[in-house]
């Protein structure tokens, strides 16, 4: 559910000739396959967590005796992680965290090309002598992939970790909603109230947040790489009102090409 760190480069790549015939719609294209690729993993995350973080509470419940959580903090998560209070704000609020983490991912990615940190673990000798060169050559390779995906979600699970208790401290009510851990912290509520949660209106405005949660985190991060990629290449007022046309006239004539595969 975050933005990966190529988001606004792969965008940016599509802004380098406005001027070419189906520049516009290759751009949307890939706004488009973006939007697929986040909404694929909400869905799957949600799909996920909830039934995961529910199970394990039951478990814990079993083998312990008492769920994670007690009844009054139980009803507290779940009035804290409704559609009627600041959640949407906080949603949104948590979105430029996701891309913040995806800056991060992009500029650890950066560091380790310029570093040549792939060859240094490839031929340094007491690498080489530890992993062996087959080894070193696969970790090596690993790395160069994968390098700014680990960064962004380290990043990511400290900001939303870290955040609130910083907030705290200086006295903001400032609060993340990440959708997964708004999935997850539902199940673990409703593990601690059983059955009787199905009747209570708490527990269906926090499941009615959880697609708001969900759109306003990718909406948020997303423009703000949208806009990255604007300024990287100096697109102008003109043709900024060309794309925002394109994107509405495809929502307009086939809005279902950003959500079905």
């Amino acid at each position: 559910t975050k933005q990966p760190a190529m988001t606004a480069p792969a965008m940016a790549a599509k802004l380098k000739d406005l001027e070419a015939t189906n520049a516009v719609e290759e751009f949307v294209d890939e706004v488009a396959h973006l939007t697929r690729s986040q909404v694929a993993a909400i869905l799957g995350n949600v799909l996920v967590v909830f039934p995961a973080a529910l199970g394990l509470s039951l478990l814990m419940a079993h083998l312990v005796g008492h769920p994670p959580l007690d009844a009054i903090h139980a009803l507290q998560t779940l009035d804290a992680l409704s559609l009627l209070g600041p959640s949407v704000l906080f949603a949104a609020f948590t979105g430029v965290l996701l891309f913040a983490s995806s800056i991060l991912g992009g500029w650890a990615e950066n560091w380790f090309v310029l570093r040549r940190m792939d060859s240094a673990i490839r031929y340094n000798p007491r690498i080489t002598k530890a992993l062996g060169e087959k080894r070193a050559l696969r970790w090596s390779d690993f790395l160069r992939q994968n390098i700014s995906g680990f960064t962004s979600n380290i990043a990511l699970g400290f900001m939303l970790g870290l955040t609130p208790a910083i907030a705290g401290f200086f006295g903001l009510g400032l609060e993340v909603r990440h959708v997964t851990l708004s999935s997850g912290q539902i199940a673990v509520g409703s593990a601690t109230l059983g059955l009787d949660v199905l009747h209570m209106t708490a527990f269906w405005w926090a499941i009615a947040m959880l697609p708001f949660n969900g759109a306003i985190n990718v909406l948020v991060s997303f423009y703000l790489a949208f806009r990255t990629a604007l300024r990287a290449h100096n697109v102008s007022g003109k043709e900024r009102s060309r794309i925002y046309a394109g994107i509405l006239h495809r929502l307009r004539t086939r809005p279902l090409s950003f959500f079905k595969p």
